[in-house]
């Protein structure tokens, strides 16, 4: 399978403009494929990455982070520790992240049955006037 850049674009729903900024900015794990007429071209392998750089970022982990990960990568077999503890520092930071909304969510539910009960009862045209 070769898919263009803009094939990939529709089939990840990152912009044209994010994948090329993603190979200037070294995220990929391998160099990004050229065509005979000097066109990127994508195959499974980089769906793949993509997908696990999308969940990295949007799990909050820093592009420099992403970049090392990936330099690690292309440089092949003998330094998975390294990889390991670059993971764990960004799950720690995850499941900092995790605690902190399971607190938002918690406030957040005992407002809604604050106010289904008032909004049931009538009485919810006092709250939060004072």
């Amino acid at each position: 399978m070769e898919l263009s850049i803009g094939e990939v674009a529709a089939r990840t729903g990152l912009s044209v403009h994010t994948l090329r900024m993603y190979e200037r900015e070294g995220l990929f794990h391998t160099e990004v494929r050229r065509d005979g007429l000097g066109r990127r071209v994508y195959g499974q392998p980089d769906l793949d990455w993509l997908d696990v750089c999308t969940k990295f970022r949007a799990s909050g982990m820093p592009i420099e982070s992403i970049r090392r990960f990936a330099a690690l990568v292309r440089q092949g077999p003998g330094n998975e520790a390294e990889r390991l503890e670059l993971l764990r520092r960004h799950r720690l930071r995850v499941e900092e992240q995790l605690r902190q909304l399971g607190a938002c969510l918690e406030l957040i539910e005992g407002k809604v049955a604050t106010y289904e009960e008032h909004v049931a009862r009538g009485t919810a045209a006092g709250l939060w006037t004072g």
